[in-house]
């Protein structure tokens, strides 16, 4: 029987949003009960160089007032720190703190146990298959600027932003 497909798509934001709730009920566990799912979007967006809130939003596709809004929520719980850009005293520079980097490797490790009971509970064939044809339809798309996508409208392939 084929599934009609607004089931298919509900199922799969599902999947995300259950891997989501359970990494972060993992993340709360550790020490990080402030962390929201656009603080890891953002810290990645940051990356370990740092970038300025107008590069933020930028990469995370929103505006540079939201980028604002979440620096100002990053910083509250001490995953960022406000330094000086050398030649531009209007601009601000976000660097992402020790804490952030025990969050994003708590993250990664979290996706890595969550993923393991996936495959537990369809197998390691079900699962690897699950994964391919997941990259197959996904075409490898990056999703870096998810965030700011939400709360867009939907693009058509042409319109994409490319990484």
């Amino acid at each position: 029987m084929s599934e009609p497909g607004w089931r298919v798509v509900l199922l799969l934001a599902g999947a995300f949003r259950g891997t989501i709730d359970a990494l972060h009920s993992e993340l709360a566990e550790q020490g990080h009960p402030e962390a929201r799912p656009l603080h890891g979007f953002a810290l990645q967006a940051i990356g370990p160089d740092g970038c300025t809130i107008n590069e933020l939003g930028q990469r995370l596709g929103v505006s540079k007032q939201a980028a604002a809004k979440t620096a100002v929520g990053l910083e509250k719980v001490g995953y960022v720190v406000r330094d000086s850009v050398p030649g531009d005293r209007r601009a601000v520079l976000l660097r992402r703190t020790s804490r952030a980097e025990e969050f994003l490797a708590a993250s990664a490790a979290g996706f890595e146990r969550v993923m393991d009971g996936w495959r537990r509970t369809l197998g390691d064939a079900r699962f690897d298959a699950l994964v391919e044809a997941l990259a197959d339809v996904a075409d490898e798309r990056p999703v870096g600027d998810l965030p700011g996508w939400l709360s867009q409208r939907s693009s058509t392939p042409d319109e994409r932003p490319r990484a």
